[in-house]
């Protein structure tokens, strides 16, 4: 059944491919990509794709900019190589966050990113968890969403389920926090924050809900710098949360993330390895859950043709 699937991977998250690979029980597809002197990208397909389906396994994680050229250019070798359809697996969509224009004279680069991945000869692309639903509508070809919602949800569920409050880190996550909430059967509260302009910062303005007495639970996409994770975590503690832990699906973990993460009082705080997590990020509040069984399903219900909605059902 899989005997016409490739699976290829750039240097983004060597790892996380080969446990798809493990999963699907293939072996991972060999390619050259590796950078000249001169800092030019080159890649070399070295196995025969031809009226082949190929999966590219990169998420535009750091560093950003090369690994989205080593995606582009990957994507191209493929379609040189007279591959019969190239779906580009990007479980982290990087730029994801510029995916409006809310101020004078800024670029919509999500929008810029998904023009590139479709001229470069994507057919379809696979991701995990967008920053913003409308980010699907910038591309021209298909696109699944994957959520890891079940795989957290799960953890929490087997792991911490009495006395739950689920919490939105802000407004705009509020949907998938209610749907995290009605996985867990818990009460809904929703943090209100603002942005400050285009620093790494935020304003946590008030609470909606009442977590006194309860184990707050903080869900969220992904966590960047923590600053808005550590002063959320801050306010329901003020507000009598007897316990904070954190879920987010991204763990981008830059800048002073890690350290701040530490001094937090989260007790606990998971994630799953959309992207890697280096040994020296991996304090002991934080465990990272794998996301490889998943991917691999929806790999391979789309090679089959099946649905990728009935895995969420």
């Amino acid at each position: 059944m899989l005997d016409e699937l490739k699976v290829f991977t750039g240097n983004a998250h060597p790892a996380l491919a080969q446990q798809i690979c493990d999963s699907l029980e293939i072996p991972l597809g060999k390619a050259e990509v590796f950078k000249f002197a001169n800092d030019n990208t080159f890649v070399r397909i070295l196995d025969n794709v031809r009226e082949r389906d190929v999966f590219v396994i990169q998420p535009i994680c750091s560093p950003v900019n090369d690994n989205l050229m080593e995606l582009l250019i990957m994507i191209d070798a493929l379609k040189r190589a007279s591959a019969a359809r190239i779906t580009a697996v990007m479980p982290y969509y990087g730029y994801g966050r510029t995916d409006k224009k809310d101020q004078p004279r800024v670029p919509i680069t999500a929008r810029l990113v998904a023009d590139l991945v479709t001229t470069a000869g994507a057919n379809r692309v696979l991701t995990m968890d967008l920053h913003s639903e409308q980010i699907q509508g910038f591309f021209n070809i298909p696109v699944d969403e994957l959520t890891a919602l079940s795989i957290l949800s799960r953890h929490f569920k087997e792991n911490y389920e009495n006395n739950l409050v689920t919490v939105a880190t802000d407004v705009g996550f509020t949907k998938q926090a209610r749907d995290f909430a009605a996985k867990l059967q818990t009460p809904l509260a929703i943090i209100e924050k603002r942005r400050m302009g285009n620093k790494d910062k935020s304003q946590t303005l008030n609470l909606i809900g009442d977590v006194k007495g309860k184990r707050a639970l903080l869900v969220d996409d992904e966590i960047a710098t923590g600053g808005s994770i550590v002063s959320a975590i801050q306010m329901l503690k003020e507000n009598g949360a007897s316990e904070v832990y954190v879920g987010a699906t991204h763990p981008i973990f830059s800048g002073p993330a890690i350290d701040r993460l530490k001094e937090s009082d989260a007790k606990g705080i998971v994630v799953t390895d959309t992207v890697p997590v280096p040994e020296n990020k991996r304090i002991d509040k934080i465990t990272v859950l794998p996301i490889a069984p998943l991917v691999a399903e929806a790999i391979k219900r789309i090679h089959t043709g099946m649905s990728i909605g009935a895995m969420f059902e």
